[in-house]
């Protein structure tokens, strides 16, 4: 009876509906072309500034997370995917890029000169799924080391500034803040600590709680309640050491120069423990409560606190599907195909299928749709209009005994012309090269 009752268990009913896991999001082929759009002028533009690619594993060591994150903030407390594997292997799904990121490049001796380094892909964290914050959620972000001074923290600056511009996001607004150096956070510490302690009674449960595990957390509260006290806490500017302090102020200067518009947040801490000096996010109220779509800063500790040697370093994540929320579809890539092959007879679907092969290697940027699964003349035009396309080739076996193919324009009146086959490419060619020169 209870190997009955065990088996049952293990096998799912074969008439359960499955569906993806809550906040884990399946990306539909109407939706991809977006993301593809805005994954292509992101690279584009960090070729354009020299960084280059590196991919990491979806899974980690536990420890890696623990010994940077910080076992005390929410992502490692109460958000990772943990497991253990057969091995007994203390693993989790990665929660952001930066440790995957510090890991690959102490492990493969990077850091033996500067590096500018990017990443895309999904992360994980188990948190309440809510617009603009999913269990599945992706990322592009960037990172840069060996560099110490502020000109390498305003390059990545202007460079999110100038996606923005690329991607037609003119309503972000940046926040910056400065961390300090560790000896600055420990004072700032102190005096936020014995601040905060005279209004401990007012403190919710978790900022009770923060007060001893990660008293700066309590700054990022988005409880209401606590927003007279948090305006009123110290500010950690007023604990900056010098040489953290005139790193700002360049800073700041040096986006001045570049005509970027900044506000400065002294409440600004970023949730991660790593983090010292700049601090920054670009935000908005387009997406409710969850207004940050990129967000960084510079972490020097990090490399040496993993098991390298000394290494400045500076880097920032932004939300994809954050950011896709915010673009406007006219400014995305139409994916439809430019030419729908309808093909009928005995001979005239293979060779339909021979002759596009041949197309798309003499014009590289042609989109070309072959029908394949048979049908009459009728029904295939009906999937040629319904597919997008601009034009459709037609080829039956009289065009073929005459060395012809029809091409009909789908997207206006026009008369069914009769092309020979050895002409077909140039003509092509030139209906493309007109469509482009109109757009």
């Amino acid at each position: 009876m209870t190997q009955e009752l065990t088996t049952s268990a293990a096998t799912p009913d074969s008439t359960e509906l499955l569906r993806a896991v809550r906040g884990m999001h399946d990306i539909l082929p109407i939706h991809s072309a977006r993301w593809q759009w805005l994954e292509h002028q992101t690279q584009l533009l960090l070729h354009a500034y020299g960084y280059q690619e590196i991919r990491t594993p979806l899974v980690e060591m536990t420890a890696l997370f623990c010994r940077s994150i910080g076992n005390v903030t929410d992502i490692v407390a109460k958000e990772m995917y943990q497991f253990s594997d057969r091995g007994g292997d203390d693993l989790s799904l990665r929660p952001e890029g930066t440790a995957s990121c510090v890991r690959a490049a102490i492990e493969h001796g990077l850091f033996n000169q500067p590096q500018r380094l990017w990443y895309m892909g999904p992360m994980f964290r188990r948190e309440r799924p809510q617009r603009g914050r999913f269990r599945q959620f992706h990322q592009i972000g960037v990172e840069t080391f060996g560099l110490s001074g502020p000109d390498i923290d305003l390059e990545i600056l202007l460079f999110t500034k100038r996606l923005w511009e690329v991607l037609q996001l003119p309503n972000l607004q940046l926040e910056i803040n400065s961390l300090g150096d560790p000896a600055d956070r420990v004072h700032y510490r102190t005096a936020l600590v014995n601040y905060l302690q005279q209004h401990y009674d007012s403190l919710d449960e978790d900022s009770q709680q923060r007060l001893i595990t990660n008293p700066l957390r309590i700054l990022d509260s988005k409880n209401p309640a606590l927003a007279p006290i948090i305006a009123a806490a110290p500010s950690v500017l007023e604990y900056l050491g010098d040489e953290a302090r005139a790193h700002f102020n360049t800073l700041c200067r040096g986006l001045e120069r570049a005509g970027v518009t900044y506000t400065i947040n002294p409440r600004l801490v970023r949730g991660l423990d790593y983090y010292n000096r700049t601090v920054f996010e670009w935000i908005t109220t387009e997406l409710g409560a969850q207004g940050t779509v990129c967000a960084g800063g510079r972490y020097d500790g990090l490399v040496e606190q993993l098991g390298g040697r000394s290494t400045p370093a500076v880097g920032f994540a932004l939300g994809v599907e954050r950011l896709l929320e915010l673009l406007d579809p006219a400014f995305i890539e139409n994916h439809a195909p430019d030419v729908y092959f309808v093909a009928v007879g005995e001979q005239a679907p293979i060779e339909a299928l021979l002759i596009a092969d041949r197309l798309r290697r003499e014009l590289p940027h042609l989109r070309l749709l072959n029908h394949c699964g048979g049908g009459s003349f009728k029904s295939q035009f009906k999937k040629a209009d319904k597919s997008g396309a601009q034009w459709a080739l037609i080829l039956g076996d009289d065009e073929l005994t005459k060395g012809v193919i029809g091409m009909k324009t789908l997207r206006g009146e026009a008369q069914q012309l009769q092309i020979p086959v050895a002409e077909l490419t140039a003509q092509l060619d030139q209906l493309l090269r007109a469509r482009v020169s109109t757009i």
